[in-house]
């Protein structure tokens, strides 16, 4: 398989566990609450990871003290994502939410490639991108 093709696949399979945790984050939500939702999801996610951690040893968790300090703040994103997908489906349903969630990943990807911030690639705003941007944008609205 090309490299290409397995990277498209692997950005696919992450675009439909987006499609789906949504959904099911929002079923939590609506039966349980938001923040009981964002624990159990996270608790599921924390599992999942373990479990692989504990036959290979710990892998480099010793390692996380030489991280960035903003960087250990990534989870509370990912309540801000579960909260904001979960509030959105009951009332503009899953494809106005996930389409909204894409473009706010368009916006702040297009910054940070822009301007490098956060160990990405400088890449330049340029009009190509600028439109794409803005059919985004007009997507959103319809």
């Amino acid at each position: 398989m090309q490299p290409i093709t397995l990277i498209i696949l692997i950005g696919l399979a992450g675009g439909v566990a987006v499609g789906l945790q949504g959904p099911l984050a929002s079923i939590i939500t609506q039966k349980m609450g938001m923040m009981e939702s964002a624990f159990i999801v996270h608790l599921g996610g924390a599992m999942a990871a373990l479990i692989p951690l504990i036959f290979i040893g710990g892998g480099k968790l010793g390692l996380w003290k030489s991280l960035p300090w903003y960087t250990l703040f990534t989870g509370v994103l990912g309540l801000v994502v579960l909260s904001a997908v979960s509030y959105a489906i009951p009332r503009i349903g899953v494809a106005g939410a996930v389409t909204t969630i894409i473009a706010g990943q368009l916006i702040i990807s297009t910054l940070l490639d822009h301007f490098g911030w956060l160990g990405a690639a400088q890449r330049s705003l340029d009009p190509a991108r600028l439109l794409g941007l803005a059919v985004l944008g007009f997507g959103v609205w319809l």
